[in-house]
């Protein structure tokens, strides 16, 4: 061995001239890169800003409304407490999820994530047995204008948390497709954490302004 080789440094021990390649180091993966997912992020600020403005609208209205003389409130079904519990609990859930996928806790990542789609899809449960209680008391849609608006607003918001849980599958397919969760599913879970974290807020604004105004 020349003197030469023995000063100079195994080329398998050298880094790479420009940082590890694609695919390599925890945590990362082909294609990974929090900037190719700035649209779905932007998209999703502004599917929130669009669905602020509709059930602000719907406020308004409802608000205007229950000034008249003809208004009759309708009694809380007490299911709706148990329902709220469950969504904030999903929320907490997803929380957790994304906080582990960073740290290349793929299992945790993705049973998180199942928990607050569980959670999710019992509030729907939940809110559709709310109904039936209501029906079962007399109330319908057309009974009173405050029936009226709480079938409206409490289908309204059923719809768009429904999205949710597909954008939840979703994540956890993607979490699901790599041995170690990648920057970019990451960055995927704290997309869908922000739309589900909004409609768990409008519920509790929902509710609010339905029982409490």
């Amino acid at each position: 061995m020349s003197a030469l080789q023995t000063l100079e440094k195994p080329r398998a021990d050298r880094p790479p001239p420009h940082g590890p390649a694609a695919g390599e180091g925890p945590g990362r993966g082909p294609g990974d890169g929090a900037p190719a997912l700035q649209p779905a992020r932007v998209a999703t600020w502004l599917l929130v800003g669009v669905v602020t403005i509709l059930f602000a609208s719907f406020s308004s209205t409802y608000l205007a409304r229950r000034t008249l003389a003809d208004w009759r409130p309708v009694a809380m079904p007490p299911i709706l407490w148990v329902n709220t519990a469950m969504l904030l609990a999903s929320s907490a859930a997803l929380e957790v999820a994304r906080r582990a996928a960073p740290r290349g806790r793929k299992a945790a990542a993705r049973r998180a994530t199942a928990v607050a789609a569980l959670l999710g899809a019992g509030f729907l449960v939940g809110q559709v047995m709310a109904w039936r209680a209501l029906v079962a008391a007399g109330v319908y849609l057309a009974t009173s204008p405050h029936s009226d608006f709480f079938y409206l607003l409490t289908g309204a918001h059923g719809l768009h948390l429904a999205g949710g849980l597909v954008a939840l599958g979703y994540a956890w397919w993607r979490a699901g497709r790599v041995a170690v969760p990648t920057t970019a599913q990451a960055a995927t879970l704290t997309t869908v954490a922000v739309y589900w974290h909004f409609v768990d807020v409008l519920w509790l604004y929902l509710l609010v302004i339905l029982f409490w105004t």
